[in-house]
């Protein structure tokens, strides 16, 4: 597996622990893969979290809102696509 494909799987993983209206941090995917060198990862996770958003198969949220991964600048959080489907449409 890439380091891509193996933070894609950990990203979703970790959200299928969860209940679909919970969030994960992305710092939990790069922490999960590599504890000691997880700062490494960031920016590698959130180009597979933009990816998976653009495949719609998760959210970015901001303070609550869903938010483009693309324009997000500060802390962001992931979420199952899912839950926010009205959010998106409305």
């Amino acid at each position: 597996m890439t380091v891509s494909a193996d933070l894609r799987t950990t990203l979703l993983g970790l959200l299928a622990q969860r209940s679909p209206d919970k969030t994960i941090c992305p710092s939990e995917v790069a922490r999960t893969l590599s504890p000691e060198n997880w700062r490494e990862l960031m920016p590698a996770v959130r180009e597979v979290g933009a990816e998976l958003v653009a495949e719609g198969e998760i959210v970015v949220r901001q303070q609550g809102q869903v938010v483009d991964p693309k324009t997000a600048r500060g802390p962001i959080r992931y979420g199952q696509a899912s839950g926010a489907a009205g959010e998106r449409e409305g």
